[in-house]
């Protein structure tokens, strides 16, 4: 199973629109399609503050990877935060989330970034592990923390 990763364009909404349903749903995140669409359109369109991958074959794509750009002193440069990243439930256990996850990294370090980050569901074990399998660590001192504006 190859972890290919083709960047989402216009065309792509649709199909791609189902695949952030699936991963909302099962997330418990809330949000109607309109705003999905809202949310999305814009990365596939080019803008730069972050890009949309998908995984697989374009035809039929495995899941998904949406990824925002940002500047961080601290980290000495462009880094970038991986938003959402998604596998079809039929095809998990597979490594494919495991191949983006270290792929993915060498890649935009070689376009620039200084530091990727992801957030991780504190009781989601499974997920940490995979993370921490893939080069990503624990900040201990630190919490994401958000406010909508």
């Amino acid at each position: 199973m190859s972890a290919a990763l083709k960047l989402a364009r216009p065309e792509d909404l649709d199909r791609l629109m189902g695949l952030v349903s699936a991963f909302h749903s099962e997330a418990g995140i809330q949000q109607d399609a309109d705003q999905r669409r809202e949310a999305l359109l814009p990365l596939l369109e080019g803008i730069p503050h972050g890009c949309v991958y998908l995984i697989g074959p374009g035809r039929a794509p495995l899941g998904y990877v949406v990824l925002t750009f940002g500047w961080s002193v601290e980290f000495g440069g462009m880094d970038g935060f991986i938003d959402e990243i998604y596998i079809r439930p039929a095809v998990r256990g597979r490594g494919i989330a495991t191949e983006v996850l270290l792929d993915l990294p060498k890649a935009l370090a070689s376009a620039g970034l200084t530091a990727l980050h992801l957030e991780v569901d504190r009781m989601n074990e499974r997920t940490q592990k995979l993370y921490l399998r893939t080069g990503f660590k624990a900040r201990d001192r630190y919490m994401l923390m958000s406010k909508t504006l």
